[in-house]
């Protein structure tokens, strides 16, 4: 098996359930926290922003070739979740506890989509090289992967599992704070 290979193994059985697993931990530091009364809606917000922005370039590398265009839009949503990530911890440290155990997660949260990058560079590295060269021509669209990476069902379980870990929990925390905030407006 080539270094290649490997760093996407590692990315699939490792980084990306890693990610998942410190989403839902983040998740139940909020819940104890009781996120509703406090930061209220605004940060379940964010929480759900930075994981559409994270969300975005995972599916998009596990579906279509990596060129000049899907670095783009990882590079892009990489840099614009670390400046949610700094809003959201800016704005709830002075309105909440965050525990040690969230802090745990979000080194989890902010390190493994950075990790995540860069093994996506260093296997797509002829295509980093256009990519900081502006050689863009025929690099700007969408091709699907002509095998699955993984295994044919590693997407749906990706994405189960996700759905489980991640998005489930966190539309219950907005619906959560969202019925707080309507409850004290009224």
């Amino acid at each position: 098996m080539d270094t290649s290979a490997l760093l996407i193994n590692v990315m699939l059985y490792l980084f990306l359930p890693l990610w998942g697993i410190a989403g839902f931990a983040d998740w139940c530091c909020h819940r104890a926290t009781k996120i509703e009364v406090t930061s209220g809606i605004k940060e379940s917000l964010m929480h759900s922003l930075m994981g559409i922005q994270m969300g975005i370039p995972i599916i998009l590398c596990l579906l279509y070739d990596v060129n000049v265009l899907i670095l783009l839009i990882c590079i892009i949503t990489w840099i614009s979740h670390e400046i949610v990530a700094h809003c959201d911890v800016r704005y709830a440290a002075p309105q909440r506890e965050i525990s040690i155990w969230e802090m745990h997660a979000h080194t989890y949260l902010g390190s493994l989509p950075l990790y995540m990058l860069i093994s996506i560079i260093v296997i797509n590295w002829a295509e980093f090289q256009q990519l900081i060269t502006f050689n863009w021509a025929g690099n700007m669209s969408l091709t699907l992967v002509s095998e699955p990476h993984g295994t044919s069902s590693y997407l749906p379980a990706y994405l189960t599992f996700m759905a489980l870990l991640c998005v489930f929990p966190y539309v219950e925390e907005n619906l959560r704070c969202l019925k707080a905030h309507f409850k004290e407006g009224i």
